[in-house]
């Protein structure tokens, strides 16, 4: 397995060059950031973002979904209330992707129809899948994927907006939340902004997150 020969590198290689960092995360993490994103194989958030380990504290699932608190009380909600509650996060970040086969199931319940668990998963984007379907339903296929990606973002903030712990910190501005997509071919992200209501390139915020 490439994997084995991956991690035998790790132990031989990269683990003694970063001897003290790992030793001072084995007694405790303190990240700053929740990441929420696809369990996509090509999103590499580490990578992405050009983190070390302790920096991210990463929620992967189908399609970046987060249920609407009490809908699911599952592993995502589990993860959300922890990284707030017991870590003390400061930011949660929502980050969608191009070409996604979630989205694609989300339009076309069809193809996913032979997988229940993942068709009842991406109930959670229905609100996106109906808001492209009902107002713009003269976009092409390719356009179409993109507007359900960027809205499903959006919803799934909507949606964390109603966790406790996450509403209660907003209340004070304790925490900030931010929507992403990111583009696997270029890789561009865009960021949404709250303000403006639009998409934008996160390279022209000065490296600066900006709250959704």
């Amino acid at each position: 397995m490439r994997i084995l020969e991956g991690l035998a590198k790790f132990q031989e290689e990269v683990f003694p060059q970063h001897r003290e960092l790992f030793e001072d995360l084995a007694a405790g993490q303190k990240p700053e950031t929740l990441l929420v994103t696809c369990a996509d194989s090509r999103i590499d958030p580490n990578m992405l973002l050009q983190a070390k380990p302790g920096e991210l504290f990463i929620c992967r699932n189908a399609g970046n979904m987060v249920p609407a608190y009490g809908e699911a009380m599952g592993g995502v909600s589990a993860t959300i209330e922890f990284a707030v509650t017991a870590l003390g996060v400061t930011d949660i970040v929502v980050c969608g992707h191009s070409d996604c086969g979630a989205m694609k199931g989300l339009l076309h319940p069809e193809k996913v129809a032979t997988m229940p668990a993942v068709a009842a998963w991406l109930k959670q984007g229905e609100t996106a899948r109906v808001t492209v379907e009902e107002n713009h339903p003269d976009l092409d296929e390719a356009a179409k994927i993109v507007a359900v990606t960027e809205l499903n973002v959006l919803t799934q903030l909507d949606n964390l907006r109603t966790h406790p712990s996450v509403s209660s910190r907003l209340r004070r501005k304790a925490i900030r939340l931010h929507g992403w997509v990111y583009n696997i071919g270029t890789g561009d992200v865009k960021a949404w902004n709250d303000k403006s209501e639009e998409w934008v390139s996160l390279l022209s915020t000065t490296g600066v997150l900006t709250p959704a």
